[in-house]
């Protein structure tokens, strides 16, 4: 955990971790596990391309993610009261 590509990508699973627990212990889930793994992935991805020194590619790949994450998943920022 030396670079901020490390701390953004891991501090971005983290968050997927959480969206997939909660999710997954509703009474009846909507998601599927492999909705799950592109982002997974992608902050992989974006880690080993900002450890390289591809700044660029890596901040795309961090912007996709996040993108990806608010388009497809969804998740509820400020619950519904």
């Amino acid at each position: 955990m030396q670079t901020a590509y490390d701390w953004i990508s891991v501090a971005i699973f983290a968050g997927l971790v959480v969206l997939l627990l909660q999710r997954s212990s509703r009474e009846e889930p909507t998601d599927h596990l492999w909705q799950y793994l592109p982002p997974a992935l992608g902050c992989a991805v974006a880690n080993y391309f900002g450890n390289e020194g591809n700044h660029l590619v890596a901040v795309l790949v961090l912007a996709a993610v996040v993108g990806y994450i608010f388009h497809i998943l969804k998740p509820e920022i400020f619950p519904k009261r």
